[in-house]
């Protein structure tokens, strides 16, 4: 980090503490803020950033966009900061398109993995788990990097080329039983292989694109993942956009447009069920006919739509659903003695997530509710003022993960929201 980052940090970590009267808060804001930065970016000598999660040395698609999205209003007066995003957005495009069913990547050619897994490695994948969502959050944070500063420059040849790759393997996946993808891993939880021989259950074609497993990294159950497919709309349209202005590519901005109304129809048609008299979105389905209803903490996320910018946050569906997940009727919604909200498969039941929380404040419009989250977060953190990845609802001091940089992130930028005076 250097000097003028170093001055960027201070200034706003002092306009937290004096606009922020709890000063919990701004401690946890405080310590959150600088972690990222100073524990998991990496400039290399190719002159791109490497971002790792925190506590494995590779760097997901997903995670490191979720990492630096929080410091992107910075962005404008930090050319530190511009230089820190433009060269993640690099190194993702060149991950893409080494492979684009791969969710997490090594930062040399080296040939470390997680698992000796059936699927097509290479030496620079750390896990082929395929998500829909590792191909939608760098495509974000490339659009948004354009409206926080106007910089275009990450918009090169191998943007767009990756950006062509996207588009190819969302369509391709809306078949999926031409797909060349299929991934099995033995010995391990049964939740971190596909099933039929590594294709994954059965599906039929709803305009929707498959997801071999959701965010959490564990398999889907059904292969439509709704909030996925709502993240892939949003994208989708941004990508038209681009390649209308940017690149003035008529062609791929109408493919991009296309696919998006596709997939939003296939969401609409087959991803509202109704339940208890209401409809709501449905986590995952396979156009058969099953479905499954809960939400994950993991982001994107059913709770997630308005924050992704799918829908409007008073939309009714969206409600309804809100309703559904912030209840017993999600299996992943749990309370106790401290915390209450999401939990997810991944982590033991009764574990509830800091990154859930922090879009369960970004997705509402009351302020109170925010504090609420924010106090809840702060205050059961374990006494290490970072947050974690999941923490014992009756129990705080027992949590997963000794700081979590998605989820320190997290915080940080519901504190921002819930303060906007901080970076007006």
């Amino acid at each position: 980090m250097n000097k003028e980052l170093e001055i960027t940090l201070g200034k706003l970590k002092q306009k937290v503490k004096t606009i922020v009267k709890d000063d919990k808060l701004s401690q946890v804001f405080n310590q959150c803020i600088d972690n990222t930065l100073e524990t998991t970016v990496k400039i290399t000598d190719e002159g791109d950033t490497f971002v790792i999660t925190g506590d494995i040395p590779a760097m997901w698609l997903r995670d490191s966009s979720a990492q630096l999205k929080p410091y992107l209003f910075l962005a404008k007066e930090s050319s530190e900061i511009r230089q820190i995003i433009t060269g993640l957005i690099k190194r993702q495009m060149k991950c893409i398109l080494i492979d684009p069913y791969a969710n997490a990547f090594n930062e040399e050619d080296n040939g470390h993995c997680y698992h000796q897994d059936e699927t097509e490695m290479t030496g620079w994948i750390w896990e082929r788990k395929y998500e829909v969502d590792s191909l939608c959050y760098p495509i974000e944070l490339a659009y948004l990097l354009w409206k926080e500063t106007g910089q275009t420059s990450h918009f090169d040849q191998a943007f767009f080329n990756a950006s062509k790759l996207i588009i190819e393997t969302f369509k391709v996946e809306q078949h999926h039983e031409h797909s060349p993808y299929h991934f099995e891993r033995f010995g391990e939880r049964p939740e971190d292989t596909l099933t039929n021989n590594g294709l994954g259950e059965p599906v039929g074609y709803t305009g929707m694109t498959w997801s071999g497993f959701r965010p959490s990294d564990d398999s889907c159950r059904y292969n439509y993942l709704i909030p996925a497919n709502m993240f892939a709309v949003v994208v989708l349209k941004y990508l038209n956009e681009i390649m209308l202005t940017i690149y003035q590519d008529a062609i791929t901005a109408e493919e991009a447009a296309c696919l998006a109304n596709e997939i939003d129809l296939g969401i609409q048609t087959y991803g509202i069920v109704t339940h208890e008299g209401k409809r709501v979105y449905a986590y995952e389905v396979d156009g058969l006919g099953n479905y499954v209803l809960m939400d994950d903490a993991n982001v994107p996320s059913l709770l997630a739509a308005p924050y992704l910018g799918y829908c409007d946050i008073d939309d009714e569906c969206y409600l309804a659903t809100r309703d559904l997940i912030l209840s017993t009727d999600n299996p992943y919604f749990y309370q106790g003695e401290f915390l209450e909200g999401v939990g997810s498969f991944h982590t033991p039941p009764n574990y509830v997530w800091p990154i859930a929380l922090s879009i369960q404040g970004l997705t509402s419009t009351n302020y109170d509710e925010k504090i609420r989250l924010l106090d809840m977060m702060a205050n059961n953190d374990g006494g290490t003022n970072y947050m974690h990845e999941g923490v014992y609802v009756d129990d705080p001091s027992q949590y997963t993960r000794e700081w979590f940089s998605w989820a320190n992130m997290m915080y940080c930028a519901l504190l921002l929201d819930t303060f906007p005076e901080v970076v007006s």
